[in-house]
């Protein structure tokens, strides 16, 4: 059963460290999924196997998230996902970048520059509709994202709805929802649904693509009670009716 877990206030201070992040997204997935069991990593023989295919080392930060949760497709697969150890590329622009992570119909990768990779937690940068930009500045806090989209926009929709935003509720939701001191970032959509900023609650995530007038907010309630109550909350326009779950043909990506 989901605990009430409050992201805001878990992330309360920001993520300083690597082991700040594993240790939130141990505490996250414990509440919001399930517990991340020993068994929840990639092998290392897997990880060895794919330094030898691609011909170069993986970042210290990326191992270690890869060896705590890359067994956890509910965590990391369900729209934009983490690849697997053998799905691992080299991107051949912007000097070359390891790619671990896509958009799930290939039109997006996230990554570091072979340049960065002699560092333990490196920037990660996207592809996006601008080019190759600045996403986040440590593997570390990249795979906190994953974490959290990932899993919000999980459990096939039941327990997901969308709106798109007028401006007078984006002015209101720090109001009405803890904003979580979590880096800024861009979409890969490009500049219009930029900056992402996400909020929460008690049982409650948000995720906000961008501040312009309707931008999309994505929300999911641990429970199907909290997802009722959060867009009763918010009088926007949801893609579905917040008295119905959504159906996954449903959803809006």
């Amino acid at each position: 059963m989901v605990d009430a877990f409050d992201v805001a206030q878990a992330l309360r201070g920001g993520i300083p460290d690597r082991a700040g992040a594993w240790a939130f997204v141990r505490d996250f997935a414990a509440a919001w999924a399930e517990p991340l069991a020993d068994g929840a990593g990639t092998r290392a023989e897997e990880l060895e196997r794919a330094e030898e295919m691609l011909g170069l080392a993986l970042p210290t930060a990326l191992r270690e998230a890869y060896s705590l949760l890359g067994t956890r497709h509910d965590l990391t697969g369900n729209q934009d996902p983490l690849l697997r150890p053998s799905e691992l590329f080299v991107h051949d622009e912007f000097g070359g970048v390891l790619v671990f992570r896509s958009e799930n119909q290939g039109c997006a990768f996230w990554g570091v520059r072979l340049r960065d990779l002699g560092q333990d937690d490196p920037p990660v940068f996207v592809q996006s509709r601008d080019g190759w930009v600045r996403y986040l500045e440590r593997v570390s806090l990249a795979c906190v994202e994953l974490v959290l989209s990932e899993t919000l926009l999980g459990s096939e929709g039941r327990l997901y709805n969308a709106c798109e935003l007028p401006a007078s509720l984006i002015r209101e939701l720090p109001s009405r929802f803890a904003p979580v001191e979590f880096p800024e970032y861009p979409m890969w959509t490009g500049k219009e649904e930029s900056p992402v900023c996400w909020f929460s609650a008690p049982g409650k995530l948000l995720r906000l693509d961008g501040l312009s007038d309707h931008s999309w907010l994505h929300v999911r309630g641990s429970t199907f009670a909290d997802l009722e109550s959060l867009c009763a909350t918010l009088p926007g326009h949801w893609v579905r009716g917040y008295s119905e779950p959504l159906e996954a043909d449903e959803l809006p990506f």
